[in-house]
């Protein structure tokens, strides 16, 4: 693979009926192109995190999957109004979610923890006002 794959998909706001698609359509990508079911399984929980926040939170947005020789890179950018606090939002059951969404069974504040776990790497531009820009990047051959 000399170019990079890049892949990027809109993402619409409190549009739970298309939500996890994104993250679906990424995995299959990368399951065709013969990638470990590790790497496809950690990739898909960090854009189904990702893509659910944008979905809460975000007010919509853009995700871009880019797979290089080495590594699987996640990016996520919303309008939203970005996050407040970032510490206390990785932290695992805090939620910013409004409680119509937890009646949804969404919202349980495990997006951002999940989305450290499943990655090598995480970067979160954020503030409040400004929206947030993650990107993930998950290494095609590092030891776990």
């Amino acid at each position: 693979m000399s170019e990079p794959l890049v892949l990027e998909l809109q993402v619409k706001p409190l549009d739970f009926l298309a939500a996890g698609e994104t993250a679906t359509q990424f995995k299959e990508t990368l399951k065709s192109l013969g990638l470990p079911p590790e790497i496809c399984r950690r990739a898909a929980v960090v854009v189904y995190e990702a893509e659910m926040n944008i979905v809460i939170h975000g007010g919509g947005g853009v995700m871009r999957l880019q797979v290089e020789e080495d590594k699987v890179t996640i990016m996520a950018e919303d309008e939203g109004p970005g996050i407040e606090n970032l510490e206390l939002a990785m932290q695992e059951g805090y939620s910013s979610a409004p409680d119509y969404i937890r009646e949804m069974g969404f919202g349980a504040g495990m997006g951002l923890p999940n989305i450290k776990r499943n990655s090598d790497e995480l970067y979160i531009d954020t503030a409040p006002g400004k929206g947030t820009k993650l990107r993930a990047v998950i290494y095609l051959n590092k030891g776990r």
